[in-house]
C-alpha cells in the first residue's frame, strides 16, 4: 500500500489547518452513555501514550444528536469510567451543533445513523465522519503504510484522509459490524460490555494517531 497522502485539500472550519490542535468528536444520540465513555477513554489512552504537551494538542469532545444539554453522564457510564481508571467528572452533556461538525477534525459516531445525521450537517464533513468501529477497521489496514509525519497534528490528518480513501474498498461483513450498541436503560452489565466495545475500538485508533502504544504503569 502507498503512503497516506500528506496534501489535498483542507476540510472543516474553524482549527482545521492550525498546526497546534487536532479535534476529535464524538457522537451517539443523548450525550450521556456512548459518546462520553468513549471521549473519556481516549482521554485516558492519550494520557497513557503522550507527555502532557503533546496530549493537549489532541482536543477530545462529545456531543448527541438529540443530546441532554447539561445533562450529568449516565451512573452506569461513569461507574464503568472510574472502573477502567478514567475521570468522570465534571462532564456536562451537549446537543450537537453545527459549530461542533464544522470544528471537528474527525468526527467518531456510535452508530451509521449517527454518521449520516453529522453527514447531513454539511460543513464538508463527509470525508472526516466515520462510526468508531469503521474508522478502526480502516486503521487496522493502514497501519501496514508508512507514515512519514511525525508531528501529532499532521500525522493524524494524515490518517484521516487515507481512511477516507480507503473507505469505498473495504466495506463491513455486515452493517452492524460497524456500530455499538446503545446500553441506556440497561443493567451495568450491559455498560461494562459498551465500554470493553468502545475501548477494544479505540485503542488502534489512539496508536495509530499517536505513534505510541500505551504504556499502563
Amino acid at each position: 500500500m502507498t503512503a497516506p497522502p500528506t496534501g489535498g485539500p483542507s476540510y472543516g472550519s474553524g482549527t482545521y489547518g492550525s498546526p497546534d490542535l487536532f479535534r476529535i468528536l464524538f457522537v451517539c444520540t443523548g450525550s450521556i452513555c456512548r459518546s462520553p465513555i468513549a471521549e473519556r477513554l481516549a482521554k485516558l489512552g492519550l494520557e497513557r501514550r503522550l507527555a502532557a504537551d503533546d496530549s493537549v494538542r489532541l482536543s477530545l469532545e462529545s456531543a448527541g444528536t438529540w443530546g441532554h444539554e447539561g445533562a450529568p453522564m449516565e451512573p452506569h457510564a461513569a461507574e464503568v469510567l472510574l472502573e477502567y481508571g478514567a475521570d468522570p467528572g465534571d462532564f456536562h452533556g451537549r446537543e450537537l451543533l453545527d459549530e461542533h461538525v464544522a470544528e471537528a477534525d474527525l468526527v467518531l459516531t456510535a452508530t451509521l445513523d449517527h454518521r449520516a445525521h453529522v453527514v447531513s450537517m454539511g460543513h464538508a464533513s463527509g470525508l472526516r465522519t466515520f462510526t468508531l468501529k469503521e474508522f478502526t477497521r480502516l486503521v487496522a489496514v493502514l497501519e501496514r503504510a508508512p507514515y512519514p509525519e511525525r508531528d501529532l497534528v499532521r500525522r493524524s490528518r494524515s490518517l484521516v484522509r487515507a481512511a477516507a480513501a480507503l473507505r469505498g474498498r473495504l466495506a463491513a461483513p455486515d452493517p452492524e459490524w460497524d456500530e455499538v450498541a446503545d446500553p441506556y436503560g440497561a443493567p451495568l452489565s450491559v455498560f461494562r460490555a459498551c465500554a470493553s466495545d468502545i475501548g477494544s475500538a479505540l485503542d488502534p485508533v489512539l496508536t495509530a494517531l499517536t505513534g505510541h502504544p500505551a504504556h499502563i504503569a
